[in-house]
């Protein structure tokens, strides 16, 4: 039985921008509490996947609704 928990792999939540569709307006960037967002050369917002927890601020603040919060494997 303690076997099975050791192949268990854990899932996080994520930040994933739409970079297709980000207007690089810096929202999220303001509102990110572990400063896990850029603005990548004023194109497209960039986050950082080792820095964020997925707390889903970005996602609530962007005005283009092009961040959503993924479960992603750890």
């Amino acid at each position: 039985m303690e076997e099975n928990f050791r192949n268990v792999k854990k899932k996080r939540r994520k930040a994933i921008v739409d970079q297709n569709a980000c207007v690089a307006c810096g929202c999220c960037v303001k509102v990110c509490p572990m400063s896990a967002i850029e603005v990548w050369k004023g194109v497209f917002a960039k986050v950082n996947p080792d820095t964020c927890v997925g707390c889903g601020k970005c996602a609530k603040e962007c005005p283009a609704s092009v961040i959503e919060i993924r479960e992603v494997q750890a």
